[in-house]
């Protein structure tokens, strides 16, 4: 058996893709800076998984969680970085210790923990780190802009360190990122008045669950970069080509995406869901 590490696991997406990797037979650590989270969510899965107590921003403690998990299953295998949190809001109202709490977890963390991986999947000549980055890491969203940016660097860090891997003769260990649209879980439950988040809205609204299973098939079908649904990402990188236009074409975008968010929390509140 086999190990696999995925952060930000105590619930929402973190615990589907927990949860899709031990069907897939593998020992899962599941991992949260919430340690009864983390726990609790182990004991959901049962078999093979465990909890442990991890705050990503903490490089040793990566580093400390990659070497228990191979020393308890013989080898790790895989690694998603999933912990993040959102800010939104006007870029100008976000205070210091938000902006660094940001980029400590979204961006900092995911070098952390895909650098604690490769270090034990490099000599091993096999493996796969999946980052979880969101359309945020491919457009500009207003009223997420602190967030799209820390996404961005979580972006550029999983193709440059792809890169790294092949040049340095690399062929077997694979770095892939995850795009979803907005994904109903605890980080937007408490969004549905926010107008500031309505870019979460503005698309396909994703249930956890079947995020995860696109992002287990991965490890079947390895890619750089995955975008779900696919022409979601089309749309957001030709959106993000042309600035100009984009900036121009704004208060009619953010218009439909308040309407969309709108609609989410009346189909919501009422029983429904996405």
């Amino acid at each position: 058996m086999s190990a696999a590490v995925v952060t930000g696991a105590g619930r929402g997406l973190g615990l589907e893709v927990a949860r899709a990797v031990a069907a897939r037979g593998l020992a899962v650590n599941v991992t949260d800076v919430d340690a009864a989270a983390a726990e609790s969510a182990a004991a959901e899965i049962g078999g093979a998984a465990w909890g442990s107590t991890l705050d990503v921003r903490d490089a040793e403690a990566c580093r400390a969680i990659a070497r228990e998990a191979a020393n308890r299953a013989g080898s790790l295998d895989v690694w998603v970085n999933n912990a993040g949190v959102l800010a939104t809001g006007h870029v100008w109202e976000h205070d210091p210790e938000l902006r660094r709490a940001l980029f400590d977890v979204n961006a900092l963390g995911t070098i952390n923990g895909t650098l604690a991986a490769l270090e034990l999947m490099r000599p091993a000549g096999r493996g796969h780190v999946i980052n979880v980055v969101s359309l945020a890491g491919l457009g500009a969203p207003p009223g997420e802009a602190l967030y799209a940016a820390t996404k961005h660097g979580a972006m550029a860090f999983s193709l440059g360190a792809l890169a790294d891997l092949r040049r340095s003769g690399s062929r077997d260990v694979w770095i892939s990122a995850v795009c979803p649209d907005g994904i109903w879980t605890p980080m937007l439950h408490d969004k549905l008045d926010d107008p500031d988040a309505a870019p979460s809205f503005s698309g396909v609204l994703l249930r956890p669950e079947h995020v995860a299973a696109r992002t287990v098939e991965l490890l079947d079908r390895p890619r750089a970069v995955l975008t779900i649904p696919r022409w979601r990402g089309g749309f957001v990188r030709a959106f993000d080509a042309f600035p100009g236009l984009a900036v121009r074409r704004l208060p009619l975008w953010m218009r439909d995406a308040e309407r969309r968010q709108r609609r989410w929390k009346k189909r919501i509140e009422g029983g429904g869901g996405p």
